[in-house]
């Protein structure tokens, strides 16, 4: 390499690396409010799709559809509250992909359809 041996021990470097690195650590009680934004946001959606889904599965289950369809979209309901449950608690990686798990099976009850 062909650099100069000096390179990078600018005082105007050495400050802005400082900055950076101070802004890495983090401030306790932003970690604290984003934690619990993640937490009511998995929470919230974990129920406002287990409303949709068991709504879905009522709306089906009148419906001239196999009983395939409405068996899936209360499944699906159910893993989305066992999401919100997760979430509530902290969990909000797991209640993420519960989600996910979730709707994915309220898809495949729509594919039946």
């Amino acid at each position: 390499m062909s650099g100069r041996p000096d390179s990078g021990t600018d005082p105007e470097m050495a400050d802005a690396e400082a900055a950076a690195g101070q802004d890495d650590a983090g401030d306790p009680a932003q970690d604290e409010g984003a934690a619990r934004r993640a937490r009511w946001t998995a929470a919230a959606t974990g129920a406002a799709l287990t409303l949709a889904g068991l709504a879905a599965a009522v709306l089906r289950l009148t419906g001239p559809a196999s009983a395939l369809v409405p068996a899936a979209y209360a499944s699906g309901a159910a893993v989305c509250a066992a999401a919100a449950a997760l979430g509530s608690r902290g969990r909000t990686r797991r209640a993420l992909w519960l989600l996910i798990a979730g709707v994915m099976v309220m898809a495949l009850g729509d594919q039946f359809d």
